[in-house]
């Protein structure tokens, strides 16, 4: 059908001349302009809202009968990756939640297999009912000098691919110290994207220093996680992305200031979330019901869920229950809780069938964990004397503390403390990039992990991907390590050299080959070996992952050693 007779039946349709495709009847919407409960039919014709406020008849008709429909929600800033699922499968877990548009970075496999990404990621999204949009990773690496990835992109590797018509435009800009000086590689990526959606990402910063950084263009900012920070930065022209994930949890903290007055400045997004949280709790259905619970309005969070969400990146088709939008709506039987019976993806009903009619897309990434083999030795961790500083872990934050404490000290090397509940943390460089005469290797301590015994390790370690390891004992922690090379990546629990939980991680070392019921069930196995090392952290494999971040304050690790955020530099061992 061409665009001329498909705008004829709409039209027809419509106006009620002809039936329409499909009416949803007997139920009510949720006028996102006035806030009202419509009792009204909604008349789809193909992937479009035809009708609207009156009785229509349809080829198809489904009764609603006390059932109230709101516009699809879009999570505005999320990593497939981090749900361990490709795309496909990532989609059969949250498209029945109600996320009918997800606009995504896949800048952790950017930074494993650096372009090769957004091409597979742009084709998976050309396979999904759910429409997934990718912004183009603008930080790969995240940092030049302070650890070592798996790839280099520049703004002459991201033009290909900007006008394709998944991408909206860059992806968070992580880099906020490059930014203010003016560096000349991120003025390139920042000019040749001029006009364009840019997000941003800049934790903490306020003041002179921010009103430098949105005027680079940058419009959108998921990193607030106080009410005062959230506040200046809306004051100041971004739309703020109330972020709830799995390890980064602001919602209680921003759900003050989602108001009716505000919502139209507000979205939603999740950033990184576990397939136990979605199996558990939800997704983005989660993230309205919890916020309603802690006190905002219901127009204003489902406001936040699409609408605004939808002007905030530019989807001007999408947002409300309105002839001319596109039929992505979520039917729900209760408001408040957001109870989610029914979805429909651009007028189609979500179900199994929608999903067996994908062309599979062939995986990518396999091989590319190439980290050397390690020894217990290779955990010492010489200093000059017992005191040092000491990463520490907040619970629910990427954010991260600096102690400076004294250490048990012997043969010119520090130990592991376990009355202080600090433990050793390592990086291991994985991509085979190590500079001559490097050991490839960082060590360090971290505290609030709660271990008592026994190691864990990831090769998901944002945002570079080498491989995370915390440990009491450094034998176990080398068994955890190469445990990991010997399956392409993922998660491993061990003591007394032997592993007692893993989940493979072959694509890419990010993502699993294995259906979401499988990933879930070895996630819960994980979890329960890891509580009984004594770990006291509610998600301490995605904790794991964010100690090597080399921008987020406070003190985070790298394969470089220790490294001091706020000076953006290696630290002295």
């Amino acid at each position: 059908m061409d665009q001329v007779d498909f705008l004829r039946r709409t039209i027809d349709q419509g106006q009620g001349r002809s039936e329409a495709d499909l009416v949803l009847k007997g139920g009510r919407f949720l006028d996102l302009v006035t806030g009202d409960l419509v009792a009204s039919d909604i008349a789809i014709c193909g992937d479009r809202i035809v009708g609207t406020f009156g009785s229509y008849r349809g080829r198809r008709e489904i009764d609603i009968t006390g059932r109230i429909v709101v516009p699809g929600f879009i999570d505005t800033h999320f990593h497939v990756e981090s749900s361990l699922m490709p795309p496909q499968e990532f989609e059969r877990c949250v498209l029945p939640h109600g996320v009918t548009t997800g606009i995504c970075d896949p800048h952790e496999m950017a930074n494993v297999l650096g372009t090769d990404a957004f091409t597979w990621f742009l084709e998976s999204a050309g396979t999904l009912a759910m429409d997934l949009r990718v912004q183009l990773s603008a930080c790969v690496p995240a940092t030049d000098h302070l650890e070592t990835s798996g790839a280099r992109i520049t703004a002459a590797d991201l033009l290909p691919f900007a006008h394709h018509p998944k991408v909206i435009g860059l992806a968070e800009f992580m880099n906020f110290p490059g930014v203010l000086a003016g560096d000349p590689t991120v003025l390139e990526k920042l000019a040749a994207f001029a006009g364009r959606h840019i997000d941003g990402h800049a934790p903490l910063l306020r003041g002179h220093a921010l009103n430098g950084y949105i005027a680079a263009g940058i419009r959108t900012e998921h990193e607030a996680t106080t009410p005062e920070e959230a506040l200046e930065k809306l004051s100041k022209g971004m739309t703020v992305l109330i972020r709830e994930g799995s390890v980064s949890k602001d919602l209680h903290a921003l759900a003050p200031i989602l108001t009716e007055r505000t919502a139209p400045f507000l979205a939603f997004c999740t950033d990184d979330r576990n397939p136990l949280d979605i199996a558990e709790e939800g997704h983005l259905d989660y993230v309205i019901r919890t916020a309603i619970a802690l006190g905002a309005p219901p127009l204003a969070a489902y406001r936040a869920a699409s609408w605004s969400a939808a002007r905030a990146f530019g989807l001007h088709d999408r947002g409300l229950v309105a002839p001319g939008q596109r039929a992505d709506l979520v039917v729900l039987d209760d408001l408040d809780t957001c109870a989610v019976s029914q979805v429909f993806r651009a007028g189609r009903a979500v179900n199994a069938s929608l999903f067996d009619a994908r062309p599979p897309v062939a995986p990518i990434g396999r091989g590319s964990l190439r980290a050397r083999h390690v020894t217990a030795a290779d955990f010492a961790a010489p200093g000059s004397g017992p005191s040092t500083p000491v990463i520490g872990v907040v619970p629910g934050k990427i954010i991260t503390l600096r102690h400076d404490l004294t250490l048990p000290y012997s043969g010119g090397e520090r130990r592991v403390d376990l009355d202080q509940d600090v433990i050793k943390v390592a990086v291991v460089e994985r991509h085979g990039r190590t500079a001559p005469g490097e050991r490839g290797i960082g060590v360090a301590f971290v505290k609030g992990f709660g271990l008592k015994r026994g190691a864990i390790a990831s090769s998901v370690g944002h945002d570079s991907h080498n491989i995370t390891v915390v440990g009491v004992d450094e034998a176990d922690m080398a068994v955890a390590v190469n445990r990991l090379g010997a399956i392409e990546g993922g998660f491993v629990v061990v003591e007394g050299e032997r592993v007692l939980a893993e989940i493979a991680l072959p694509l890419a070392g990010l993502m699993s080959l294995a259906p979401f019921d499988a990933i879930r069930a070895s996630l819960v196995t994980l979890r329960a070996a890891a509580k009984g090392l004594g770990v006291v952290l509610p998600e301490p494999f995605l904790q794991v992952a964010f100690l090597p971040l080399p921008v987020i304050p406070h003190l985070k690790i790298t394969d470089r050693g220790l490294v001091d955020v706020d000076r953006f530099a290696l630290i002295d061992p």
